[in-house]
């Protein structure tokens, strides 16, 4: 397999599979979501046997964690085999038997790929320590004789590690990584560890697979006197993984973990010749900031430093995954900010972040997690849903490293919470069982059969915003009303207009817009269909109540008569679509 030099990379060449722009992710733990065999352990099998309930959720792609064969020591990122399915899921026909039932019901599917390290059980490892130098495997790795090499470069896991190298003692050297010890790094100078990374990439995207979320990509390179992030070298590797996957398996996406500062995470897109998306760190955090200051200053503020992004590259948004709510891209007073406004209790930290759900977080405020899933649908990007958040699971701070946001899927009120037919005691992690978030009353079967539920709120939302690709396409222009409690942008694509007003705060708020530019046309909700009073020359103004926000579509003045309704107070123009 040779690396591609001449791809066609122009954005009319790539307009046809830019599906990801429209899409909502889901995130998926195989392990947590549904057991299919009765072991106790989430499978492919019971994954499959409920694809219907993500696809009716309005989900459009399943994002995987890690499901190959791992010894677990940090929930599949440590990698022991990179073409296999690791026993507790199911055999790989299983897997192509998910894969096929959900592309049947129109769902996408991405799987993490590690490409910066894999497990001290690896193989590739195993031999390297046991023949050394004389290993074909040697220079897999990264060797020295001096820890003190790259002395630049921080501790992630800096709770746990105390340093990137680790001795081994067979070797009589230092093997460098960047997470735990049980995870050496890959030799990303070593040709053959490139060759082998597309040979992976290749084989599972030749099994149906639509993409990849690609782990720890800043870290592939390392040169002394940098902090080995985000170097040229790595930039240079990640454009011919780009052009690989153009060349041989077109429409699938690559989406970068790359957890940096607005202009190092932006050089990740390349020039439209490196990942079609990538996640939007910066602003996570600034989403819980702004609602719980009640000033749009830190939304407004990080979105205005994001670098403009080739065409066909998109942001993926989320509020919470897997992990913990990272605090790494913040300032040391915005660190010292939220852990005091969210993570009082030092056991819901880990690492430089904060290990919960979506909704302890946010202490059950129905009405603040609404307009947060607000600004995840209408700010530039794709949205990232994490199971179970859709229901206001519970966390469980109790257990140790991230298995606290990671315990089963809560389907019923019934035995293992319908996760499992298993006795309790063999459940891999113990349900939520805490008051206020039991499997009891946090459940799919409660949240279905309640119409005033989140989970039907949100499906309602997700209908909306696929009915719009505005949100996933266009453009932001951020309003700037004097009331600073309110955030305020248009979102425009081709010749359609939306304007989003959140009210951030827990009080009632009412603000008055500048809109001269569109006088004379006339918002309309896009969750009701109600036209509102046409825009004037004078200020707009919208009240609203604690935490509330719009949807407008703004609608100009000359439309066909026959998309248009009568109103209370005079005829108001509906756009042709609704």
């Amino acid at each position: 397999m040779t690396l591609p030099q001449d791809i066609d990379m122009t954005p009319n060449a790539m307009a046809a599979n830019d599906w990801y722009k429209d899409a909502v992710f889901y995130e998926v733990f195989v392990r947590s979501f549904a057991d299919g065999n009765g072991d106790g352990i989430g499978d492919f099998n019971g994954l499959r046997e409920r694809l219907d309930y993500i696809r009716d959720l309005g989900v459009t792609c399943i994002w995987l964690l890690p499901m190959y064969p791992s010894p677990l020591k940090d929930d599949g990122y440590d990698i022991a085999d990179y073409y296999g399915i690791h026993s507790d899921y199911g055999t790989m026909r299983d897997f192509e038997d998910f894969l096929d039932a959900a592309h049947e019901r129109g769902i996408r599917v991405i799987a993490d790929l590690v490409v910066n390290h894999c497990s001290s059980d690896h193989p590739w490892f195993k031999d390297a320590i046991e023949r050394g130098p004389a290993s074909p495997y040697y220079d897999y790795f990264v060797w020295t004789e001096d820890p003190n090499k790259y002395s630049e470069v921080r501790v992630i896991f800096c709770d746990t590690e105390p340093s990137n190298w680790t001795y081994q003692p067979k070797v009589g050297k230092y093997y460098w990584h960047r997470f735990f010890s049980h995870q050496p790094d890959l030799n990303f100078d070593n040709p053959e560890v490139q060759e082998e990374m597309l040979k992976i990439m290749d084989f599972w995207l030749g099994k149906g697979l639509d993409g990849f979320r690609v782990d720890a990509v800043p870290y592939l390179i390392e040169r002394e006197g940098t902090n080995c992030e985000n170097l040229p070298e790595t930039h240079q590797y990640l454009k011919k993984m780009r052009a690989f996957v153009e060349q041989h398996h077109p429409g699938a996406v690559l989406l970068a973990e790359a957890n940096q500062w607005p202009s190092d995470v932006a050089e990740y897109f390349g020039k439209g010749d490196e990942f079609h998306m990538a996640f939007n760190f910066p602003i996570m955090p600034r989403i819980f900031m702004a609602i719980r200051k009640e000033d749009r200053q830190p939304i407004e503020n990080i979105i205005n430093l994001l670098p403009e992004i080739p065409a066909d590259c998109q942001w993926a948004m989320f509020l919470r995954k897997d992990d913990e709510l990272t605090l790494e891209m913040v300032t040391d007073e915005e660190r010292d900010y939220m852990i005091g406004e969210y993570a009082r209790d030092k056991r819901m930290r880990i690492n430089v972040g904060i290990r919960r759900r979506l909704f302890p977080l946010m202490e059950r405020n129905r009405r603040a997690i609404e307009l947060m899933h607000s600004l995840l649908m209408t700010l530039p990007g794709s949205p990232i849903l994490y199971y179970g958040d859709e229901i206001g699971m519970g966390d469980n701070i109790y257990l140790g490293d991230r298995s606290g946001v990671r315990t089963p899927m809560q389907w019923n009120g019934d035995r293992n919470a319908g996760f499992s037919n298993s006795d309790p005691s063999r459940l891999f992690l113990p349900v939520i069982q805490d008051p206020g978030y039991s499997y009891q009353g946090v459940n799919v079967e409660e949240s279905e059969r309640t119409p005033s539920s989140f989970l039907n709120w949100l499906k309602r939302v997700l209908r909306i915003r696929r009915d719009n690709p505005t949100f996933g396409r266009g453009s932001i222009q951020f309003l700037h009303p004097a009331n600073t409690r309110v955030l305020a942008y248009i979102r425009t694509y081709q010749d359609d207009t939306v304007m989003v007003v959140n009210n951030l705060s827990r009080f009632c708020q009412y603000v008055e817009i500048d809109l001269r530019a569109y006088d004379g046309w006339t918002p309309v909700d896009l969750f009701g269909k109600i036209p509102f009073p046409k825009i004037g020359e004078l200020p707009y103004l919208v009240t609203m109540g604690p935490h509330g926000f719009y949807w407008f579509r703004l609608v100009p003045p000359t439309v066909p008569k026959e998309h248009t309704v009568e109103a209370a107070s005079g005829t108001y123009p509906i756009p042709a679509d609704s």
